[in-house]
Order: C-alpha cells, then sequence, then structure tokens
C-alpha cells in the first residue's frame, strides 16, 4: 500500500501558500514550478483542497489563499481532501475469497478488525500534526536562504 504523492503535493502546496503568499500571487502555474508537477495536476488538487474548505482560489491569476488558520489544519484534514479512498475505508479487501477454503470463508473475521486498527491509528497519527508544524519546519530550513 501507498499513498499517492497528492498529499504529499497537497502539503507542499500550502507551504508554498504560507512562504509566497504574501510577496506573489500563487497560482497553479506558479505551483507547478515550485513541485515541478504539471499545472493541470496542481489545479486539480487545488479543486480538491477549494472542495474541502481548506483553500479559496480566485479565477484567472487572482491566487490562493487558505481559509482557516494553519493551527486548524491537520494532515488528516488533507488526507481526506486530495485522497480517493472508498467509503472511508484505507485498506481495500478483495472481492471474492473462496467460500469453500477454511481461510478464505474466514479472512474477514481474522483480518477485518485488525485493519480498522492499523486504520485508525494511521488516521490519529495525521490529526496530531498540522500545517503549523509544517510552517515551522520550512521556516528552519529557510532561515540563512534569500528565499
Amino acid at each position: 500500500m501507498q499513498i499517492s504523492s497528492r498529499f504529499t503535493l497537497a502539503i507542499h502546496i500550502f507551504a508554498c501558500i504560507d512562504t509566497f503568499g504574501n510577496k506573489y500571487k500563487v497560482t497553479s502555474d506558479f505551483l507547478a514550478g515550485s513541485t515541478n508537477v504539471n499545472p493541470v495536476i496542481i489545479r486539480k488538487l487545488l479543486g480538491q483542497l477549494k472542495g474541502a474548505g481548506l483553500i479559496q482560489v480566485a479565477r484567472g491569476t487572482g491566487g490562493t489563499t487558505v481559509t482557516k488558520p494553519l493551527e486548524e489544519i491537520t494532515f488528516l484534514d488533507i488526507y481526506h481532501a486530495v485522497e480517493c479512498v472508498e467509503n472511508g475505508e484505507l485498506f481495500h479487501f478483495h472481492e471474492n475469497p473462496n467460500p469453500n477454503c477454511p481461510v478464505g470463508k474466514n479472512i474477514h473475521h481474522i483480518l477485518d478488525n485488525k485493519l480498522l486498527q492499523i486504520q485508525n491509528s494511521l488516521e490519529k497519527e495525521l490529526a496530531s500534526i498540522t500545517l503549523a508544524d509544517v510552517k515551522k519546519d520550512t521556516k528552519k530550513y529557510l532561515e540563512g536562504t534569500d528565499n
């Protein structure tokens, strides 16, 4: 299992908005330059983040702004906004285990609670990290540079 790059791209987008938003209009083209990702993909992510109420995007070259204080936006909020997790389930279970096999007919009983426990742990950890933490680390790494 691997979480897609949409998640880390979204966090990168927030770091750029926070770092450059007072100096530049943060557009999809601007963000594409920082992420080195096609602007079409950036626009799709911006649409997902906007749909989740995490950002505002002005039409044309108006730029992008964050709608809440960074302390109030968690990694879990971002994960929910950009990851396509069906029915809120992190793990996709194979559809038709063999009911005539002793393992196949019991595999859901064996794994369901364990997988839910793992997902709950992941979500708890994601909820404990905010964009304010990213801002703090970004500032630390930018100190002493010309950026």
